[in-house]
């Protein structure tokens, strides 16, 4: 077992490969942020999504804004097996918004860690209530899954898509926290 940012646990990044190159990886330097640029097809549209995998954030992280400029939607994650990482969670939305001067961006709500049945802390029933009162999208996944990511990822262009009034932009630009 790996030691470090407690907050950096949630697998976001696992989620990310999972979905870009269809592997799973349990173990992952939390404080590199990488680009990734996928083609993925949503309702018989290609689009071209570029994903932004945050380095590790938490309750005392600054965001740089590259995290607000030309993002089109949010991928927000939290560990189902982590209390705190679902506390830390509702705060980086909140920093989220004030950053963007917004008060609400497309967000996809993301309970990771699914198949942790025998360590889960937080019921679905919770993010989905978290989820609801942002008016955001909620769905809990497993990084070991590929189906699970595949379908995060089609579900916040879907949340962008709808924002912006289904207008046909096929270069999409997804932050993963």
């Amino acid at each position: 077992m790996g030691f470090g940012n407690p907050f950096s646990s949630q697998g976001k990044s696992s989620l990310t490969i999972q979905f870009v190159e269809g592997q799973f990886v349990d173990s992952y330097d939390p404080t590199i942020e990488n680009t990734f640029n996928k083609l993925v097809s949503v309702n018989g549209q290609d689009f071209n999504l570029q994903l932004v995998d945050t380095a590790g954030q938490d309750e005392y992280s600054i965001f740089p804004q590259s995290h607000s400029l030309d993002i089109h939607g949010y991928v927000l994650v939290y560990s189902v097996t982590s209390q705190k990482s679902f506390e830390v969670v509702q705060i980086l939305h909140d920093k989220l918004l004030d950053m963007v001067g917004k008060v609400q961006v497309p967000t996809v709500l993301v309970g990771n860690k699914k198949d942790l049945h025998m360590e889960r802390m937080i019921k679905p029933e919770e993010g989905k209530k978290l989820a609801d009162s942002w008016g955001a999208a909620f769905m809990e996944s497993s990084a070991k899954e590929n189906q699970t990511a595949v379908e995060v990822f089609k579900r916040i262009i879907m949340e962008m898509e709808k924002a912006d009034g289904n207008t046909q932009s096929e270069d999409k630009k997804c932050c993963v926290m």
